[in-house]
């Protein structure tokens, strides 16, 4: 039965592979379920009900991805956008948190309209080949800086940015312990390399002592809080349009960028580099926006993590669907998952990036024009710690470079298009700081 839906067979794949490869993601984005409700109770909210719209909201958008798109990429709330909801909606611009819900659930709405027509779908295959690989890449090193963040590998400095963290400290022995591993075990072969990195730090964290085991089941928190107390009517306000432009913009690339890298390393693509079945899964992305902020929670968007289930073997939606699963069950067994750390996760995070950032060695060397709107939009995305801004500045160079160097018929309509409105909307941003300043 679950050969015959998901054609795994068709796939090489088998179901053990799927369901492997589903625990492999989970574990590297299961943090999402503590760090949203913290960043999102920030702004006022009922971290226990955040919680709940977390791990509801993820199963919703994971089932749709597998059952509808029958593709093995997960969807959460995302970071980033979660942040700008809080610090930047709530917080900078004094907004109640049911208002910024309410512009969610708006922008969720056009993600829906855009998914159903054509549009999204034009602008995604509008991306030229060496930007695709340059995302794919761009992804990979965002990765890298997650997870050297997260296992105290590279902290902020106030002077030069980054510099290097303390690398005596447990965090950072047992995160680069289990990125050796995860290589090794790989190395030989070895089926669900990652999951098991992941699980051996746990252990060896909480055997020291600095990691908690926070038992195994609990009754899931009160989701009342939260669940239908958008403000729909303060999000229509005039002032409000650019928030939900900008929540409707960061999700569209953000999307855009993780499906194109995460289909390209996982060989999804089609011979012409395009994702099959795309609409289906623009639509599980915006349809998970819409439920989410009706249950209380930023918007929810497709996750980078999902490359770690595709190297673990993960190619079809079963992939999915196992992730939503463990979400829900996560709603039982929070105290479990809780006592994953951040410092084991991050060696799955840095290997994957480690994998991801090979889409560089298929851009055109010999052709500047090709490779320095490649290079910008790789660096841009960990350098801004946003794949939607890297996105951008990638379109932008790209759509310039073209023009100044007599090859303007290089770029299609759509990539002018872009190009131009990743440049309104960057300086619609800073007019709107001033305006608000």
């Amino acid at each position: 039965m679950f050969d015959s839906y998901f054609r795994i067979s068709d796939h090489r794949s088998t179901v053990g592979t799927e369901v492997m490869a589903g625990v492999t993601t989970f574990l590297t984005m299961a943090y999402i379920t503590f760090v949203n409700p913290a960043i999102l109770s920030d702004a006022g909210m009922d971290f226990g009900a955040v919680f709940v719209a977390t791990c509801v909201a993820a199963a919703i958008g994971c089932l749709i991805m597998g059952l509808y798109a029958n593709y093995p990429i997960a969807l959460a709330p995302g970071m980033g956008l979660n942040a700008y909801f809080a610090y930047g909606v709530v917080l900078g611009l004094g907004y109640s948190w049911q208002v910024a819900l309410g512009a969610v659930f708006l922008s969720g709405l056009l993600f829906v309209l855009i998914s159903v027509l054509p549009i999204r779908e034009w602008v995604i295959n509008a991306i030229p080949r060496g930007l695709k690989l340059a995302i794919s890449a761009g992804i990979g090193l965002f990765l890298a800086i997650i997870a050297l963040k997260n296992a105290g590998i590279v902290v902020d400095d106030p002077n030069t940015l980054v510099t290097l963290g303390d690398l005596t400290a447990w965090p950072a022995v047992l995160a680069l312990l289990g990125f050796g591993l995860m290589v090794a075990l790989d190395r030989w072969q070895v089926p669900g390399a990652v999951v098991i990195g992941i699980l051996v730090v746990t252990a060896i964290g909480i055997g020291l002592g600095i990691s908690e085991f926070r038992g195994i089941a609990s009754a899931p928190p009160d989701p009342s809080p939260t669940f239908l107390q958008l403000d729909i009517a303060g999000a229509l306000q005039a002032g409000l349009i650019l928030i939900v432009f900008t929540f409707l913009f960061v999700d569209l690339f953000d999307t855009a960028g993780t499906l194109v890298g995460v289909a390209h390393r996982g060989g999804l693509l089609d011979q012409n580099g395009r994702l099959p079945r795309l609409r289906r899964a623009l639509l599980a992305d915006s349809t998970a926006t819409v439920a989410g902020a009706a249950l209380g929670t930023s918007t929810t968007t497709s996750y980078i993590e999902s490359a770690a289930g595709i190297k673990a073997g993960g190619r079809t939606g079963l992939t999915a669907v196992v992730v939503a699963l463990l979400f829900l069950a996560c709603l039982f067994l929070s105290p479990l998952a809780e006592s994953v750390p951040a410092y084991a996760t991050a060696p799955a995070l840095l290997y994957v990036a480690c994998l991801m950032a090979r889409g560089l060695a298929e851009v055109d060397w010999e052709d500047a024009s090709e490779y320095a709107p490649a290079v910008v939009t790789a660096i841009a995305m960990p350098l801004t710690f946003s794949i939607a801004h890297g996105i951008g500045l990638g379109f932008i160079t790209y759509a310039l470079i073209k023009l100044l160097s007599g090859r303007a018929a290089d770029c299609s309509i759509a990539v002018y298009v872009i190009a131009a409105a990743f440049v309104v909307k960057f300086t619609a941003s800073d007019l709107s700081a001033m305006i608000s300043g």
